[in-house]
């Protein structure tokens, strides 16, 4: 299988932090968004949306972040989902609120204070960050108090928490304290000690070096 991506990405961080948990082995494509890859021809050939990650399992292509991690989940048997139908449902609450709700927000700041930087795009927005910033601590302030008692997302070590922590990983490099939030904090410090977790970590900061270099 294939998987085009670019490593720093978030979304593609959930993807590959999943298939290293799995033991699945992909072949990365790199598809450079920095330069603008993702708009050419023959790469929306692949994903008409222009956007990464995309799988590609023989003749099968399939884009979306959360549906390539749910593939990958069903070809190892289900692996990284609760057996309950409450328990799969909660991992999918938890995997749309990433997708809708915490993804935007911490997208905002990640934008102007990482990206713009990055890309030579100008000074950040000020106005943009306060913004996203609000709208993380207010989302956040919901997962601390949703975790009380839990270990992890679900109850158990689900995709939801390879979909958030990969989100979280980046609040440091945005300036977006955890320090109210010490549930996240912990959950989070017991999902960075995963090998899983560290690799995926590892490509995103080799790949930002290397750009930033």
């Amino acid at each position: 299988m294939k998987l085009y991506d670019f490593a720093f990405s978030p979304n593609c961080r959930k993807v590959r932090a999943t298939a290293y948990e799995l033991g699945v082995p992909l072949e990365s494509v790199h598809v450079d968004l920095l330069n603008g890859e993702q708009r050419t021809a023959a790469y929306l050939r692949i994903n008409p949306n222009g956007r990464v990650p995309v799988l590609v399992d023989r003749e099968f292509v399939l884009f979306e972040s959360t549906a390539i991690m749910r593939y990958l989940s069903a070809k190892q048997g289900g692996a990284l989902l609760p057996t309950t139908l409450e328990g799969r449902a909660d991992v999918d609450r938890w995997m749309a609120w990433q997708l809708a709700h915490l993804g935007p927000a911490m997208g905002k700041v990640a934008f102007e204070r990482v990206v713009k930087k990055l890309t030579r795009q100008g000074a950040p927005d000020e106005a943009a960050i306060a913004a996203g910033s609000q709208e993380f601590v207010t989302l956040s302030a919901v997962m601390d108090r949703m975790l009380e008692g839990r270990e992890y997302l679900a109850g158990t070590l689900s995709l939801a928490d390879f979909a958030l922590a990969s989100h979280y990983s980046l609040a440091e490099m945005c300036g977006l304290s955890l320090a109210p939030f010490p549930r996240i904090a912990d959950w989070l410090n017991r999902m960075m000690e995963r090998d899983s977790m560290k690799r995926a970590l590892a490509d995103a900061h080799a790949l930002i070096s290397h750009h930033a270099a």
